[in-house]
């Protein structure tokens, strides 16, 4: 017996949406030791540079780009062109964070852009698949972002620490202030602080209760940035007690 055709299309669609997925996943995953290799292999701060400028120059053509994209089609008002979104604040802090080369951004680039960018690029909240333009900026600034980050890491051997945890989480209360009373103004869903994404997410499974459903929110960012932390945690113990059994 034949499916009806509207579940073929779905499933037509989600299985070209998963395997674009994993090609953005595997990219995100094979580029930063790719040019982390090139910046050692020349040893030259000039390649490392041009590097970092490539990378924001993608990151931010990207974004205006987009932006001229939908104003331009009627797409959405200004309400909707805010930038209020969680991987508008990491683009601009693992930006900075790449330039400046501060511990401190690249705490903050980390947490948000590995916990929030790569929650949102496992599980897009998309309604338009490849090739619109607005399907490929959003899978750009996302890689791009979680790129950065793992660039850093591999290049400066940054990581968190335990105070990091404080810090970022500090940090996104004061993104979760401004985006709470943005959304109040302008009735526009974001950081999916009015409601739940359309797309399936983890959001999903917390509750129905907006009070409580905010709660909740705070509880899981807390439980990513820990998770996040979790295996430089156990580097850490297991290094201690190699040098305790010495």
């Amino acid at each position: 017996m034949s499916l009806p055709l509207s579940t073929l299309q779905w499933s037509t669609r989600f299985n070209h949406m998963a395997c674009r997925i994993s090609r953005s996943f595997f990219l995100q995953i094979v580029l930063p030791f790719v040019l982390a290799a090139i910046v050692r292999y020349t040893k030259s701060s000039r390649v490392e540079r041009a590097i970092i400028a490539v990378l924001s120059t993608v990151l931010i053509f990207n974004y205006i780009a987009y932006l001229i994209f939908v104003r331009s089609y009627g797409m959405v008002t200004w309400r909707q062109m805010l930038p209020l979104q969680l991987c508008d604040w990491g683009m601009v802090v693992v930006i900075i964070a790449m330039w400046t080369g501060n511990q401190r951004w690249f705490e903050v680039a980390y947490f948000w852009g590995i916990g929030g960018t790569l929650q949102a690029v496992l599980t897009p909240n998309l309604r338009f698949g490849f090739p619109d333009l607005r399907f490929i900026s959003f899978f750009t600034s996302h890689s791009g972002i979680i790129i950065g980050v793992v660039f850093l890491m591999l290049i400066r051997r940054y990581r968190p620490y335990p105070m990091s945890i404080v810090r970022v989480f500090l940090w996104s209360e004061f993104y979760f202030v401004v985006t709470l009373i943005a959304d109040q103004l302008t009735g526009f869903n974001y950081g999916f602080l009015l409601h739940k994404p359309e797309a399936f997410s983890i959001l999903n499974f917390l509750s129905d209760s907006r009070p409580l459903y905010l709660l909740e929110m705070h509880g899981v960012a807390l439980l990513f940035f820990l998770g996040l932390y979790a295996p430089f945690a156990i580097v850490d113990l297991v290094s201690k007690k190699e040098l305790s059994q010495k």
